[in-house]
């Protein structure tokens, strides 16, 4: 099949979809997701130092099998893809992402040849059935709402034989702050990640070839430097919510004060990420 039958291009931008409820469940605005991390995607590299530790282990789990075709979910800033270039020489390259804004990035960054930018939707991708041969992605499904129609699209795309390399955030995540946000209003500050048995769930058409979880906890002087840090990320709060900015002076001395309640005694303020690493096989 040639790269015509993909119905790709460079050029080629998915349309966004705007906010929709699941149930109950009011979903995010993915126009605000995409343009959070478009604004973002200039600091991004500055502060990523736990992203790119987590995309380096994932990379350790690549397989060796030849691959044709490769698709980077969730791209970003495209720090993965001279590893991806260099462990599958001459296969094409996809790199999709939300984010316009990461996507003109990684251009600036990396420029690699035979690498083809698309700014698409993981749940609606553009792509047709049967024509990946792996799929990789490392902390960017946590920001998709809808596991089942995500992993439906997956093994569309993907072809038989072919493999799944994920990492993604669990639950515990952030749980300071989400503590600390917990004590001044009941409106979701902190975004939210489902459990590991609950996404694999939503994959129970792929074999389940290896999970590991890992816990990560990073130290701050204070709770405005990790804040800051969430910004330059592009992965600040971006939730429907009532409240609108962050309060007045009292609101933000209680935010405070309950997130100070975890400053160790080495005098830094921990900020926990929980980390699965998930390997997926397309049996047939």
């Amino acid at each position: 099949m040639g790269s015509a039958d993909l119905n790709l291009s460079a050029a080629l931008t998915a349309a966004v979809q705007g906010e929709k409820k699941q149930g109950d469940k009011q979903l995010r605005d993915k126009r605000q997701v995409a343009n959070s991390f478009s604004r973002a995607a200039a600091s991004y590299d500055s502060v990523a130092g736990l992203q790119r530790d987590v995309a380096d282990r994932l990379a350790s789990w690549l397989p060796s099998a030849a691959a044709q075709r490769v698709l980077d979910l969730g791209s970003g800033t495209g720090y993965s893809q001279p590893a991806l270039c260099a462990q599958y020489p001459g296969a094409q390259l996809l790199s999709l992402d939300l984010a316009e804004g990461m996507l003109q990035q990684a251009r600036q960054q990396r420029g690699l040849a035979g690498v083809l930018p698309i700014c698409a939707d993981a749940e609606q991708l553009p792509l047709a059935g049967r024509v990946l041969d792996l799929i990789w992605s490392s902390l960017a499904i946590q920001w998709c709402q809808q596991p089942q129609e995500l992993f439906s699209e997956l093994w569309r795309v993907l072809k038989p034989g072919g493999s799944v390399l994920l990492s993604t955030l669990g639950p515990a995540t952030l749980h300071e702050l989400r503590y600390a946000w917990a004590g001044v209003d009941q409106d979701p500050h902190v975004n939210e990640f489902i459990a590991l048995e609950q996404l694999l769930a939503h994959a129970s058409a792929f074999t389940v070839c290896r999970t590991e979880v890992e816990t990560r906890v990073l130290e701050f002087d204070s709770l405005l430097s990790l804040m800051q840090e969430l910004k330059a990320l592009g992965a600040h709060n971006i939730n429907p919510r009532q409240r609108k900015g962050l309060g007045g002076r009292a609101v933000l001395d209680r935010l405070h004060k309950r997130y100070e309640s975890f400053r160790k005694a080495t005098g830094c303020l921990p900020a926990t990420y929980e980390i699965h690493y998930i390997e997926l096989v397309k049996e047939s």
